[in-house]
């Protein structure tokens, strides 16, 4: 069994990958500095390093004996990058780069990197594979593009073994549904227990490709372990269907209100056939059973919950 490092273990994929961890044998390490991580997410007995990837001094003593790192921590959101760029940079591109030292000057033989879909940007043809050229349309977008070409770097310059995996939409149960990182499944499920009409931007005809939660957590440890990668390929990690958000308002019911357009991809969906042939993964939750889970989970959850 090995010991592994998530840094963002707090979050919503961090605390699912570390669960999932625990479940195969693994000793799990997170390093987390909780500004949008929840500590009861970790469960007791998990070693716990409390401080931010911005600073490199702060972070180093997490990475030495461990056999592997899951670099989940970022500030995953398009908006709050439009509106704060230099923090998210700081967070999302400066902060993958300590990582990345660490790992190297740590001697870590392997690190997984949560990378984007949002790096294509908007495509003439779908569904979208690793070979065609990305166009970051956001600083979000372009910020973990970046974080992947420095994965690569790493790979090269120091030889150290890298993967970068390309999230398309992750849903689940412990997704955020409310503040500046809720998606539109989470913001629809709060919505609708409080009665309010569902609010959609522009037509509600962009589309998305919408993954599990536990296929996503089944990828990250099929990249740390597949004898296949680790020279800084660059995966996506998709369903390979596409869905609109008015069909994922069909699957809520109820009123709707279309509210200004913003900026935000048109439409997406991944070619998984990389993420088969070098992984050896493919999705095994459908949409409508990811949604009855998330939205059972939901049903469970909202009365302790508070924004």
């Amino acid at each position: 069994m090995k010991r592994y490092l998530v840094t963002g273990g707090a979050g919503f994929v961090g605390s699912h990958l570390v669960d999932y961890l625990l479940s195969r044998g693994h000793t799990v390490r997170v390093l987390d500095n909780f500004s949008t991580g929840k500590r009861e997410r970790i469960p007791n007995g998990v070693e716990i390093v409390e401080a931010d990837i911005r600073d490199q001094k702060a972070i180093a003593s997490a990475f030495v004996g461990v056999d592997g790192v899951f670099h989940l921590a970022a500030l995953p959101s398009v908006q709050v990058s439009l509106e704060h760029p230099e923090e998210t940079h700081a967070v999302n591109v400066t902060g993958t780069v300590n990582v990345l030292l660490a790992s190297r000057d740590a001697r870590v033989p392997r690190i997984v990197y949560a990378a984007s879909c949002a790096a294509y940007g908007d495509q003439a043809t779908l569904p979208c594979h690793e070979g065609m050229t990305p166009h970051p349309n956001t600083p979000y977008a372009l910020q973990k593009y970046i974080g992947e070409q420095y994965v690569q770097l790493f790979s090269t310059c120091y030889g150290l073994q890298t993967v970068a995996l390309r999230f398309f939409n992750i849903y689940g149960p412990q997704l955020p549904f409310h503040g500046a990182y809720a998606s539109v499944i989470g913001i629809f499920l709060k919505q609708q227990s409080s009665g309010q009409a569902l609010t959609i931007t522009g037509d509600g005809k962009q589309t998305r490709d919408f993954v599990y939660v536990e296929d996503i957590v089944r990828a990250l440890l099929a990249a740390m372990e597949s004898p296949h990668v680790g020279t800084g390929e660059v995966i996506n990690i998709g369903s390979g269907v596409e869905t609109s958000v008015n069909a994922v308002a069909d699957l809520f019911g109820g009123q709707r209100e279309y509210i200004a357009p913003r900026v935000e991809l048109r439409a997406i969906r991944a070619n998984i056939d990389r993420a088969n042939t070098l992984l050896g993964w493919s999705p095994e939750i459908s949409f409508a059973d990811g949604m009855q889970r998330t939205m059972e989970w939901f049903a469970r959850a909202m009365p302790s919950q508070r924004p």
